[in-house]
C-alpha cells in the first residue's frame, strides 16, 4: 500500500487541526471552571457580608442602652450598614465598590468596639459579649472568603493572561476578575477618642 505525499499532508494537516481543536475546548473549559469558581467564591463573601448585616443591628440595639448618647458613633454603623445592604439587594455592585463600602463598615465597627471599652458594665453584658464574639467569628469566615475569592482570580488571571490560554480567552470574552482589596478605611488602626 502506497500512501501518496498529498495524502500524507492532509493526515497531518487533520490530525493538527484536531489537535488544535482538542486544546482550544479543553483551554475553554479551563477558563470556565475558573470563571465559575471565582463566582462561587464571590456567593461565599457575599454569605458572609449578609451575615455580618444581619447581626450589627443586634449589636447596635444592645449598645445604645449604655451608651445611647454616643449617637454619632450608632448612627455612623447603622448608616455604614445601610450603605452595605444597598448593595446587596439584588444589584449587581463592582467589587471595588463593595469592597469600599465593606471596609468604611469595618471602620465603623471599629470604632463601636473601641467606644465599649469606655463602658465597663456594656463589655460584661452577655448580650454583647457573645454578639461581639459573632461578629468577630464572622470577621475571621469574611477574610477566609477574601482569601480564597482573591485566590479563584489569580488563578482565572493566570490562565486568562499566559500565552496561548490568552488567545482562547480573547476570542471567547473570558476577562480577568477584579481582586477584593481592603481600603484605606481598612487598613488604617481605628481612633479611639474619649
Amino acid at each position: 500500500m502506497n500512501i501518496s505525499p498529498v495524502a500524507i499532508v492532509l493526515i497531518v494537516i487533520v490530525v493538527a487541526a484536531v489537535g488544535v481543536l482538542w486544546w482550544a475546548i479543553a483551554t475553554y473549559n479551563k477558563l470556565v471552571r475558573r470563571r465559575n469558581q471565582v463566582a462561587a467564591s464571590w456567593a461565599q463573601i457575599d454569605v458572609q457580608l449578609k451575615r455580618r448585616h444581619d447581626l450589627i443591628p443586634n449589636l447596635v440595639e444592645t449598645v445604645k442602652g449604655y451608651a445611647g448618647h454616643e449617637r454619632a458613633t450608632l448612627e455612623a454603623v447603622v448608616a455604614a450598614r445601610s450603605r452595605a445592604v444597598a448593595l446587596t439587594g439584588g444589584q449587581e455592585a463592582g467589587v471595588a465598590q463593595r469592597a469600599q463600602v465593606e471596609s468604611a463598615l469595618s471602620a465603623t465597627l471599629g470604632r463601636l468596639f473601641a467606644l465599649a471599652e469606655s463602658y465597663p458594665d456594656l463589655k460584661a453584658n452577655h448580650n454583647f459579649a457573645a454578639l461581639q464574639s459573632e461578629l468577630a467569628s464572622t470577621e475571621d469566615k469574611i477574610a477566609y472568603a477574601r482569601q480564597f475569592y482573591n485566590t479563584a482570580v489569580q488563578g482565572l488571571q493566570d490562565v486568562v493572561t499566559s500565552f496561548p490560554s490568552s488567545i482562547v480567552a480573547a476570542m471567547t470574552g473570558v476577562k480577568a476578575a477584579p481582586y477584593f482589596q481592603a481600603t484605606g478605611a481598612e487598613q488604617a488602626p481605628v481612633q479611639v477618642r474619649f
